[in-house]
């Protein structure tokens, strides 16, 4: 018979191979399984050239339920990036100066001149991916560049093939979820995972005006804003794409109401405040965020007091590149 203390380095040793193993299950997997894998039986793509007004692209985009849109560009016959709801942001928070003065820019700008104009400021490329490269590199380029949408253009023939995103992958995971082992880390609550962001959220007050969350948008790099009333308690989610609507409405001449009237004007879908709680698991957290169809969720206490974020990055950093010793969320 070993010596209890044999037994016991013996059991701690096998804990541990355990817990690694585990901790590869979700990496393994979007290595194991190629962009293309990803890629559902039916979806919208919408192209647009540069040569076509910036007005018209956003209206396209509104009508199509879109939230961005590869650029073609003729004279150079290729891909050159993408249009999305931030250039719509960026535009307005630009050019914007009161309800009196009208935006040209936006009424008759071109694509490719917001381009030029949007390029010397910043060093954009298309970013893109192969059909045949992994979920997992998939998700290492959608956090390493802070990017949304990622375009899985086929090499041989240069088409679009689809638009992946962060949202796509998880629920790409959660359609194998029963027929994957269940590690036992995601039992854990997400508190003691310390997944999210939890200092020096970007929240907006709902007297502040629309303009100054387009400003915290610009600044912050964030994709929504927890709208506060003048307790601090969380009252509505204000989103990137609830700016887009703002096109499908013709309220982007004045930017200069509440955020509280914004929000009561919404008339499209509304995301609303999908909550979590920092006790809850992490099992509970991925089925909330897949089935609501969000990109976070605003962690409270039982107060409604917001205390973090919890995002679809978080997520996937999380579970798929920190077992791979990867933090793309720092880079």
């Amino acid at each position: 018979m070993e010596p209890p203390s044999q037994v016991s380095f013996q059991e701690k040793k096998r804990v541990v191979q355990k817990q690694e193993v585990e901790a590869t299950i979700y990496m393994n997997f979007m290595k194991s399984h190629c962009c293309y894998d990803a890629i559902p039986t039916s979806c919208k793509l919408v192209i647009f050239d540069t040569k076509l007004q910036v007005k018209k692209a956003f209206f396209a985009l509104v009508s199509n339920g879109l939230r961005a849109a590869p650029l073609w560009d003729n004279k150079l016959q290729r891909f050159v990036g993408m249009l999305t709801i931030t250039d719509f942001i960026n535009i307005l928070h630009c050019y914007y100066r009161s309800p009196l003065v009208q935006m040209y820019e936006l009424e008759n700008h071109k694509i490719e001149t917001w381009r030029d104009v949007y390029l010397q400021c910043s060093n954009h490329f298309l970013i893109s991916i192969s059909p045949e490269a992994s979920l997992f590199d998939a998700i290492y380029s959608l956090l390493k560049y802070k990017i949304h949408r990622l375009p899985v253009i086929d090499p041989v023939s240069g088409n679009v093939l689809h638009i992946l995103t962060h949202k796509r992958i998880l629920k790409f995971l959660h359609i194998f979820w029963k027929k994957i082992p269940k590690p036992s880390f995601i039992g854990k609550q997400i508190q003691e995972l310390g997944i999210g962001t939890f200092r020096n959220i970007a929240t907006v007050q709902q007297t502040a005006t629309l303009y100054d969350a387009l400003s915290i948008f610009v600044e912050r790099r964030v994709s929504a804003l927890p709208v506060l009333d003048e307790k601090g308690k969380v009252v509505s989610l204000y989103s990137r794409f609830d700016v887009i609507n703002l096109a499908a409405q013709k309220t982007y001449n004045n930017l200069d109401v509440t955020m509280q009237e914004a929000i009561r004007r919404r008339v499209c879908f509304v995301e609303g405040v999908i909550k979590c709680y920092p006790d809850e698991t992490l099992e509970t957290i991925i089925d909330r965020i897949v089935k609501a169809e969000v990109h976070r969720l605003v962690l409270v206490d039982r107060t409604n007091m917001v205390k973090g974020i919890v995002s679809l990055s978080d997520l996937l950093q999380a579970m798929v590149l920190a077992p791979a010793g990867i933090d793309a969320l720092l880079s």
